[in-house]
């Protein structure tokens, strides 16, 4: 905290409570008569205390905290004799019985319910320190202490679960549980293992990139974000590509791709749905494979998601949830994450349901603070108006990476604002006055589908004012058949008037085009750009059968030393050998081979050939023989020819699996041809099963 030159005449009042904005605004409030001190949690305001109570004139407190709440700092003043001396007023939008009388009983003065009115904290702080008769003199100059590092971390989190969460279906809380659920996660692997040398400010950046583990959902169509039932397998492939486009957008930003945020961001997107026993995707990294923080955001996320309700389940019991985790109904996880799992289990529910109560209302403190200001019932710093102003621009932020059109519909004056994104892509103003006469009412939509639409508005009811219609809109010159998804607002003042709306449009049509290009997406692997095993499966058995008479030969490999790649460089580097390798497939081979990326850093060739003599399979090996940046690549290969193990893949497969597994137990880099009369054969693939 930095310090102010205060006047010694003036009494100290100490303001406790984790939002910044809630203590600026009753800084504004009261810093006239009196010198502020700020604590942003009952942690600081303890220390604060120990030693000076008898400077402290009063303390507004705050229920809801993180780390110690209300409830404990009034137990711990209790304990040392801190009540006797300083007197507290309650400031909280909790106003439920059981809450109020415990204050009361933990010896608070006085209780002010959220939203602040200016002359009622004024007047309640002036009767209770007359009530109280303790003027003292004040002894140290004051020590203003601010928050060293802002919360920003937790609006970001809130803003994201609005963004990608409200097209997802699903409440607005996930997110925010999995930030919680990983740093708690993250704290106890700390003190049960040091394999992993995580430190505090490690956690930090985990606990902050976990917010963006699905912001790949954003790609995602909402048609398949939303579907009630079982997704279809051709569904299921488009909904698994959101890993892969979240680490691709955060790649994207430009500037930022050094910064350790972005590089954990990666990590956790592209990542946050492998498997400890190699079958998760998309890459199918197996064990330590998967960075650490994209293993226990995996374990955080399947945790909060089994909590809650979804669009095609009912939320299970913590206890089942732990249940399901532990049991393996929900995959594989690292064996010391599932021992992390069941040493915070007891705790775990309680720490949920504390955090959701916290973040819940501070949107309501921005909306409840731009109103007061509005009215013209508060006068606010500097400081407080430069906080106001950083929260619009987050909101803005948000609003236009989402690439929506999020509009505000205001009924007095009439006027439609939209986000700066929307508004260039539909080449409007961001203020559109008396939007019935202008380019909304006339060109955008038809004149009597907007009227109907803004009668709509005003047709719900507060508690039901979800609306949801299709419209046929104009936009940037075509027709577009798109969707008006918005909430209508209503005064705060009794009797409750309609006072406007907010919404977003989204374009039906271009969902159903993302659909039919992400189908042909879907049969590619996204790293390589290379056939995925799915797609090479099925086209490779297709050719099995239709030309029955040609020769073919099937090779299977995988690079030999990759993990010392990524182990000694990092992922990053080792996605970039994979592509090395892609390409050097794609340029070495002829238009009627395929090629397919099988998972992690394995690839198969299915190939043609006349002859003995013509089979390409030692120039393949050599022309993968290859130094990179420092690294060799070469491949340990194993090889199957079509007219000596049958027509069928399977069997076609294994036969090169087990090839190639010899090549790698004969020391690597090398390549073998399954044989059928190799007598070694049957030992070489019960050692393979024993692996």
């Amino acid at each position: 905290m930095e310090k102010t030159e205060m006047s010694d005449s003036k009494r100290k009042i100490l303001i406790v409570d984790d939002s910044e904005m809630n203590r600026s605004l009753l800084c504004d409030m009261l810093s006239g008569e009196y010198e502020i001190l700020e604590a942003e949690d009952g942690l600081e305001a303890s220390a604060i205390l120990q030693g000076r109570e008898q400077e402290i004139a009063l303390m507004l407190l705050d229920i809801v905290m993180p780390k110690m709440d209300g409830f404990a700092l009034l137990t711990v003043m209790n304990k040392n004799g801190w009540i006797k001396s300083v007197p507290v007023i309650i400031i909280s939008s909790e106003t439920v019985p059981a809450y109020v009388d415990r204050a009361y009983d933990l010896g608070v003065h006085d209780y002010i319910s959220r939203p602040f009115d200016e002359r009622i904290v004024q007047r309640r702080v002036s009767n209770t320190l007359m009530l109280f008769a303790k003027q003292k003199e004040l002894e140290h100059m004051v020590i203003e202490q601010i928050q060293k590092r802002e919360n920003d971390n937790s609006l970001m989190i809130e803003i994201l679960s609005n963004i990608v969460e409200s097209r997802n279906g699903e409440c607005g809380m996930h997110i925010l549980h999995v930030r919680l659920l990983t740093e708690l996660f993250l704290k106890k692997l700390i003190t049960m293992t040091d394999k992993y040398s995580i430190s505090r400010k490690d956690i930090q950046l985990i606990c902050t990139a976990s917010s963006l583990h699905d912001i790949g959902k954003i790609a995602i169509p909402t048609k398949i974000l939303n579907k009630p039932g079982r997704l279809t397998d051709e569904e299921f492939e488009i909904m698994k590509t959101h890993s892969i486009e979240g680490a691709k957008l955060l790649k994207e930003i430009p500037r930022w791709e050094e910064e350790p945020l972005i590089k954990i961001g990666c990590e956790v997107c592209r990542w946050h749905h492998e498997r400890y026993d190699g079958k998760g995707y998309p890459d199918r990294l197996k064990g330590d494979e998967i960075p650490i923080s994209a293993q226990v955001v995996a374990l955080a996320d399947v945790y909060s998601a089994l909590r809650q309700d979804r669009v095609y389940k009912k939320a299970f019991s913590h206890k089942k949830a732990v249940e399901m985790i532990i049991g393996g109904e929900c995959g594989a996880f690292n064996p010391v994450l599932l021992e992390c799992l069941t040493a915070v289990s007891d705790t775990l529910e309680k720490e949920v349901g504390v955090h959701s109560e916290q973040t819940a209302t501070r949107i309501e403190i921005v909306e409840s603070i731009e109103q007061q200001l509005e009215k013209g019932d508060i006068a606010v710093s500097d400081r407080t108006l430069q906080l106001l102003e950083r929260e619009r621009m987050k909101y803005r932020f948000f609003a236009n990476i989402s690439q929506e059109i999020q509009f505000e519909y205001t009924k007095v004056p009439e006027m439609l604002t939209l986000s700066e994104w929307s508004a260039d892509y539909l080449e409007s103003p961001e203020v559109i006055m008396n939007p019935r006469n202008d380019i909304f009412g006339k060109e955008i939509f038809r004149e009597e589908d907007f009227s109907e639409l803004l009668q709509a508005f005003e047709e719900q009811t507060e508690e039901n004012g979800k609306f949801e219609r299709d419209y046929l809109l104009t936009i940037n010159g075509k027709k577009r058949w798109s969707r008006v998804i918005a909430k209508s607002i209503w005064s705060e003042e009794e009797p409750k008037k309609f006072v406007g709306a907010i919404g977003k449009i989204i374009d039906i049509q271009n969902e159903t085009e993302k659909i039919n290009d992400l189908k042909t997406d879907a049969e590619r692997d996204s790293l390589t750009g290379l056939l995925n095993h799915k797609t090479a499966r099925a086209r490779i058995c297709e050719k099995l059968a239709r030309d029955s008479e040609l020769k073919y030969i099937l090779i299977v490999f995988d690079l030999d030393g990759f993990k010392q790649a990524n182990d000694q460089y990092g992922h990053m580097f080792g996605d970039e050998v994979l592509k090395e390798v892609a390409s050097t497939l794609k340029e070495g081979t002829r238009g009627n081979d395929l090629l397919a990326r099988v998972g992690g850093d394995e690839f198969l060739l299915f190939m043609p050939y006349k002859d003995e003599k013509e089979m390409p399979v030692n120039r393949v090996f050599c022309m993968l023989d290859k130094d990179y940046k420092g690294f060799h690549i070469s491949v340990s290969m194993g090889v199957a020819k079509a007219k000596d193990s049958g027509r069928d893949y399977e069997s076609l497969f294994h036969m090169a699996d087990v090839a190639m597994y010899r090549a790698k137990k004969s020391g690597k880099h090398a390549y073998y041809f399954y044989d059928e009369s190799d007598e070694t054969m049957n030992s070489v693939l019960n050692s393979v099963k024993e692996d």
